[in-house]
């Protein structure tokens, strides 16, 4: 593995009733604050009620944004910045789930500055600060509570990126309490899931050597996450099952699985790259990606690894098989997992079509005509995995 550096500054507040500890948490950073969320399903469950009441005990003054989209636009993230920047917000509080914390770090970059928040996370500017935020959790999901990262649409584009500023976009605090994600629809807990396992694999995918551990982590956190689904999925307000996949989800992507090399992460940028001109939920797409970008990279040089996966994780018996036809079998298996739960599994799941594969191809390669870590693709290969999606 390579030499690392391991910094992580949030603080994680995991367990039932832990939105008690909100008040103290914030009123170290002031008590003008802005509420960021999305579409009212904290209003509908009651989360929105107990995070006013609590914020009320410090006698906070509450501002809001309300209407964070799934892939949240750099539109919104405009509307937050101005609200910061006129009624001087001391604070910033994200409830709700990866989106609305992705937004919420670019709204607390952008108030710190006078640049377009556009031009920082499209790399031509750097982030110098940001104000402080915390988040409430209500989706399983992205890892954002614990991570720097965030990823921002420009719909007038037709362009979606990642990006980050460490240590500014680092959570203050993260309050989980599997409660919060109780009232998360079924197909929203199905992306999730896909989400948090696509992340391990994302990490699992990489170039260095020695990663024993590393990789016992990615696998036992896959290996948990597909036992615990389909229990989870029959039974939503499960507390056990929801603080499993709770927990995974926020470990899939708060840089401790990946100590020492970097992943792939070219599946994220196929799929930002189909949201962005769909705009359609990110699980989803990775979901009808992942395996399809397994198929076009696997080849002699690193079949060894997609081996390892699938006799880990998806306990392919290799008697008799060649090291490609165990490798193939572990990632039908993955497929057929996926499929199990009720995720998609095709572009055309939703309505995508031959006609843009070449506009969405063009938007992989618009940051760098050869994009992944793990083995390095061009427009022409973002082409055939689209095909091959349809």
């Amino acid at each position: 593995m390579d030499n690392f550096l391991y910094y992580n500054p949030t603080k994680l507040i995991f367990g039932k009733g832990q939105l008690n500890a909100l008040p103290e948490q914030v009123k170290q950073y002031g008590t003008k604050v802005l509420i960021v969320y999305g579409g009212g399903s904290i209003k509908r469950n009651g989360v929105y009620d107990n995070v006013v009441a609590k914020l009320a005990e410090i006698n906070a003054e509450v501002f809001e944004l309300a209407g964070v989209e799934p892939n949240p636009r750099i539109s919104t993230v405009r509307k937050g910045v101005e609200i910061c920047k006129q009624e001087g917000i001391d604070f910033l509080l994200a409830v709700g789930g990866g989106s609305t914390i992705d937004c919420t770090k670019a709204i607390a970059v952008g108030a710190k500055t006078d640049i377009d928040m556009w031009d920082i996370v499209t790399k031509k500017a750097s982030a110098t600060d940001a104000l402080p935020f915390g988040t409430v959790l209500t989706l399983s999901a992205t890892g954002s509570e614990m991570n720097s990262g965030s990823v921002i649409t420009n719909w007038e584009t037709n362009e979606k990126h990642g990006w980050g500023a460490a240590p500014y976009t680092y959570p203050k605090f993260s309050i989980l309490d599997p409660v919060h994600t109780f009232s998360v629809p079924k197909d929203q807990t199905i992306y999730g899931i896909v989400d948090m396992m696509s992340h391990v694999l994302e990490h699992y995918f990489h170039q260095e050597t020695n990663t024993l551990i590393q990789d016992r982590f990615c696998e036992s956190i896959l290996i948990t996450v597909m036992e615990t689904a389909p229990k989870l999925l029959e039974d939503l307000e499960n507390y056990e099952y929801r603080e499993t996949i709770m927990l995974a989800g926020t470990l899939a992507l708060n840089n401790m699985l990946n100590m020492g090399f970097r992943g792939d992460w070219a599946t994220h940028n196929l799929e930002h790259a189909v949201s962005a001109v769909h705009d359609i939920p990110h699980g989803g797409g990775l979901a009808i990606l992942f395996p399809n970008w397994m198929k076009h990279v696997l080849d002699d040089s690193n079949v060894l690894r997609f081996k390892q996966l699938a006799e880990r994780v998806f306990q392919v018996d290799a008697e008799g098989k060649t090291d490609r036809e165990v490798a193939i079998e572990g990632i039908n298996k993955l497929r057929e997992f996926w499929n199990s739960i009720g995720a998609p599994s095709k572009l055309t799941d939703y309505d995508i079509d031959e006609s843009t594969v070449e506009l969405m191809a063009e938007k992989t390669v618009v940051a760098n005509p050869a994009y992944g870590n793990f083995k390095k693709l061009t427009k022409q290969d973002s082409i055939e995995i689209f095909k091959a999606s349809l």
